[in-house]
């Protein structure tokens, strides 16, 4: 499904939820780390360990639910604070290092199969490790274009006579 995906929660991030929806633009909402925001969080940290925190947290996902989202992701939340959430709410909510209480789960792909081995926060389950893998095709690929072996004519296309 097409959608927008909107972080945050505040009112005046509402009244655009509300206005996108009365447009017939469907949103997403995302609360807890807002990626596009990360560095006025403090970086990549959990978000809502705090009490306040988290009932600020819980206030701008039922907010985003009013104001017609149709999910919102939960982002590096303690897992209670997410299940809280998610029970609160009719939307689904879906969950990115939120634990095991949303109603979906979401990992970046790159992230999944291993491609930034340096890469490891704790919510993250890699399910393969195609970092070398991926280096040797990147590599390959690069000495072929500059030896002149790719494209080649099974990978061009030819002119009709």
């Amino acid at each position: 499904m097409p959608a927008v995906k909107i972080e945050g929660g505040d009112p005046r991030t509402c009244a655009v939820v509300e206005a996108l929806v009365t447009a017939g633009i469907p949103v997403m909402g995302h609360v807890g780390l807002t990626p596009q925001s990360v560095h006025a969080l403090g970086g990549y940290r959990v978000q809502g360990r705090e009490a306040e925190q988290a009932e600020r947290i819980k206030r701008e996902a039922r907010a985003l639910e009013e104001a017609g989202a149709f999910a919102v992701v939960l982002e590096l939340l303690p897992a209670p604070l997410s299940h809280e959430i998610t029970n609160s709410l009719t939307i689904p909510t879906i969950g990115i290092g939120a634990g095991p209480g949303c109603d979906g789960q979401v990992l970046v792909l790159y992230d999944a199969l291993g491609l930034n081995p340096a890469f490891r926060p704790r919510f993250l389950k890699r399910y393969a490790e195609l970092h070398q893998a991926a280096r040797e095709g990147v590599e390959r690929y690069l000495r072929e274009v500059r030896e002149g072996a790719y494209p080649d004519a099974e990978h061009s296309f030819s002119v009709k006579e």
